[in-house]
């Protein structure tokens, strides 16, 4: 693998600016387009199932530590691996039941019963991640990067695999070269599998790096390849 510590460039490097300014365009053309869509999606989520129309969950986010300062400096009382934040999504599962409530940190599985049928179509065109552009507005995460994962399985995840925290060096993104590489992970070698693809990215990210892979995220959404 590639050294990601030594190729991540400084948040104010013209070219990490370059890079930010094209995710903010990109989201916030997002949602003025989507917006009708996400205003249907949103009565269609109300009418169908009883609960909230956005799931909150927290993820960890970018880490912007200086390279090589302990985990456990004494800013932390717990070394998260990054900056938490709050992600949002459309609420694709019903409110009861195992797994239901953001606070419940596992993985969702093919033909998963906590589904509800609006939410199998939605998770099935990746809709439910529209109100992630509000997240790259916020500045916690970028259209293209490694996805962000809950705090307790990142922990593991951690422990499990060499290197895995080095994808915490930049933002973590709506989607990413290893989204379009991979389907969802269902076990830790699918996720080996998608760090090596990380890496990759962030070895080699740009501003054309990200377009391409926005554009390539395309066909991949409208074949419903990898979704479930």
């Amino acid at each position: 693998m590639v050294d990601v510590l030594t190729r991540t460039a400084s948040p104010t490097h013209p070219s990490e600016t370059l890079r930010r300014t094209l995710n903010v365009v990109v989201a916030t053309v997002g949602v003025v387009l989507a917006a009708p869509l996400m205003a249907l999606i949103a009565l269609g989520i109300k009418l169908t199932s009883p609960g909230p129309i956005f799931f909150v969950q927290t993820r960890i986010g970018i880490d912007r530590r200086t390279t090589g300062e302990p985990a456990g400096n004494s800013r932390r009382r717990f070394d998260g691996g990054g900056k938490p934040f709050a992600i949002y999504k459309f609420r694709t599962m019903a409110t009861n039941g195992p797994g239901s409530d953001p606070s419940d940190q596992v993985w969702a599985r093919p033909n998963d019963p906590r589904v509800t049928p609006i939410g199998r179509l939605l998770r099935l065109y990746r809709l439910d991640e529209l109100p992630q552009l509000l997240n790259v507005l916020c500045g916690d995460m970028d259209v293209v990067g490694p996805r962000p994962e809950q705090p307790a399985i990142f922990a593991h995840l951690r422990e499990q695999i060499e290197r895995y925290q080095e994808r915490q060096r930049v933002r973590p993104g709506i989607t990413g070269w290893a989204q379009i590489n991979q389907c969802y992970d269902t076990c830790v070698d699918d996720v080996r599998g998608k760090l090596e693809r990380d890496l990759e990215y962030i070895s080699r990210r740009s501003t054309f790096e990200d377009l391409k892979i926005m554009v390539r995220t395309l066909p991949v959404v409208i074949g419903k390849r990898g979704a479930w």
